[in-house]
């Protein structure tokens, strides 16, 4: 009786092949769950796609970029496409000519692939452009009109189709190259790193949880009006920011400010604004959309702008909380006496004084030196000195003296040397 290879086809009474054997342990290492957990990068990366903005993951081969989009998608419900952008020509992403009826009437159409016939059909997916950075610049070129306008060839994708990029920086890309500044002011660029825990315990079968942000209604006017505030005012006082390319070809390649870099970071801050999430996340969205320089005014300034009103705080000093955060809390101080200086009467100053005594009873007494120390410069003659400059006499005598005592120590070094 011949003995049976083993990869001839079993009947229904053969036991299992050992590829069939094969199969099922694959499908089992495949099987993983997910679990809430938090992840900065993670839910930066689900509020760009919320935002309905290209985003652009950075990091080393390996890190995992493509299985986090993967199971980004399956987290989603989104259908996920493939394109490795360096294996493409330029006419995949511009359109294949084909000739008509009567090009001389209706011209020459440009013809889009067949994944982005497969992305219009499906109505929504996620557009994965995979090694982004061994793409050369005729297929750069041709991505810029895909990023930005969703256009292949004739072919409009569907509003629903998101655009997720990903790249290795050049010293580590196979044969590759700069971004051109173009399509990188297109992106919203966020490094991705590994995080060892996160690592284990997906290999354990049980990765993070991709969701997207849940947006509250009733703040969303409240979001735009908070985001349009945030990057007009910062822009108004340092309108060189509104644009900067960089000097160097590498910069170039990464966030930059620009005005489109701003209108998507504009539509960042409303959806974080809306969503609540965390300064950590917003700080790796916003750096990475106009540059670390430029992102991190920003963020300084929307703290700012959740900072009292000077004029409520002097109509009733215990009108609202002041900030336990040391910065921000010299920055109430300085404002309150900057109102005073601009539109000085007794009542007002009065009101400023009874606010520093609130400050130093709640906070570090150093923070109320300078603003105690100018507001006294700017008492007239007919008003009478406050009851409350006693309790700050104290401390205002002893920075003083400190002070002194630092400067006399620095002249002594001086005359030893």
């Amino acid at each position: 009786m011949p003995t049976r290879t083993p990869f001839a086809m079993p009947s229904d009474a053969d036991p299992l092949s050992p590829l069939d054997v094969a199969a099922d342990l694959l499908t089992m290492l495949r099987t993983t769950t997910t679990e809430p957990r938090p992840d900065i990068q993670l839910e930066a990366l689900t509020l760009a796609v919320a935002a309905d903005l290209p985003v652009l993951l950075w990091g080393e081969p390996g890190i995992g970029k493509t299985a986090a989009l993967t199971q980004l998608a399956a987290s989603l419900d989104l259908p996920l496409t493939t394109v490795i952008a360096s294996v493409h020509e330029p006419s995949d992403f511009s359109g294949l000519p084909i000739v008509g009826d009567d090009p001389a009437e209706q011209g020459v159409p440009m013809a889009p692939p067949d994944w982005a016939v497969r992305l219009v059909r499906a109505g929504r997916g996620l557009l994965f452009l995979d090694e982004l950075s061994t793409a050369p610049p005729a297929v750069q070129a041709a991505l810029l009109r895909l990023v930005l306008e969703r256009r292949i060839g004739a072919l409009q994708l569907p509003p629903d189709v998101r655009i997720v990029a990903a790249a290795n920086p050049r010293s580590s890309a196979a044969d590759g190259w700069e971004l051109s500044p173009p399509l990188a002011n297109r992106f919203v660029h966020l490094q991705w790193t590994h995080d060892h825990e996160v690592v284990v315990r997906g290999l354990g079968g049980t990765w993070p949880r991709a969701t997207l942000p849940r947006l509250a209604p009733e703040r969303l006017a409240e979001a735009v009006d908070f985001a349009r505030r945030a990057v007009c005012t910062l822009l108004a006082a340092r309108p060189k920011l509104v644009h900067q390319l960089p000097n160097s070809e590498s910069r170039r390649g990464g966030p930059w400010p620009s005005p489109r870099s701003w209108e998507m970071t504009l539509r960042l801050i409303a959806f974080a604004t809306a969503s609540g999430v965390s300064r950590d996340v917003l700080s790796l969205l916003v750096r990475g959309t106009v540059g670390d320089g430029p992102g991190l005014e920003l963020l300084a300034g929307l703290d700012r702008l959740d900072l009292p009103d000077p004029e409520v705080l002097l109509a009733d000093p215990t009108a609202e909380e002041l900030p336990q955060r040391g910065d921000l809390r010299q920055a109430v101080l300085d404002g309150v006496v900057a109102a005073v200086r601009s539109r000085p009467d007794r009542a007002r100053w009065d009101a400023a004084w009874a606010l520093l005594v609130r400050a130093l009873e709640t906070g570090a007494p150093d923070l109320v030196v300078v603003p105690a120390t100018t507001l006294a410069s700017l008492r007239r003659d007919d008003w009478d000195v406050p009851t409350a400059i006693e309790n700050l006499a104290g401390v205002v005598t002893l920075s003083r003296r400190a002070d002194e005592a630092a400067a006399r120590a620095k002249t002594a070094t001086k005359v030893r040397r």
